[in-house]
């Protein structure tokens, strides 16, 4: 089983959109027992929230299904139980780093670091761009399961 663990800033956009997207590319692939798949934030100030309202419209739109959520914040635990640690952006990675201190195994990247081109994913909290955050999102977890699953 790949186990994933998605990382933003609240747990509340980013994150939790790439958890319920992953969860639904795996099951229209018909891969769900092969993955478990989750989100955390790097920071106390949503725990316990559901998703941001915005962002369940956006995964209303796109037919990506979802259940309720409580935002929560990413442990030292979290290294052993997970095999993949993906940031949205440099500032989470920086985050992780204060609560998870070291990275022998190399869990910890950003997503988008699996595509052809590297970069911090925009959070839509602030620039209110779901459209852009979701597109960079498929981007990103279209490059991962390539390069997770075999060919």
């Amino acid at each position: 089983m790949i186990k994933v663990l998605f990382v933003c800033h609240g747990n509340i956009c980013r994150s939790v959109m790439a958890e319920f997207m992953l969860k639904d590319m795996v099951a229209k692939r018909g891969l769900s027992s092969s993955f478990y798949i989750a989100s955390c934030a790097t920071s106390n100030e949503e725990i316990g929230n559901d998703i941001y309202p915005p962002a369940k419209r956006k995964l209303q739109a796109e037919g990506i299904p979802f259940s309720r959520h409580h935002a929560r914040r990413i442990t030292v635990d979290d290294y052993d139980s997970f095999d993949y640690i993906l940031a949205m952006e440099s500032y989470n990675l920086r985050n992780i780093s204060y609560i998870i201190k070291s990275d022998p195994l190399g869990k910890i990247r950003l997503l988008m670091d699996f595509t052809g081109s590297p970069r911090d994913i925009a959070d839509p909290w602030y620039t209110g761009n779901f459209d852009r955050t979701y597109d960079d999102l498929v981007e990103g977890l279209e490059a991962f399961l390539s390069s997770v699953l075999p060919s």
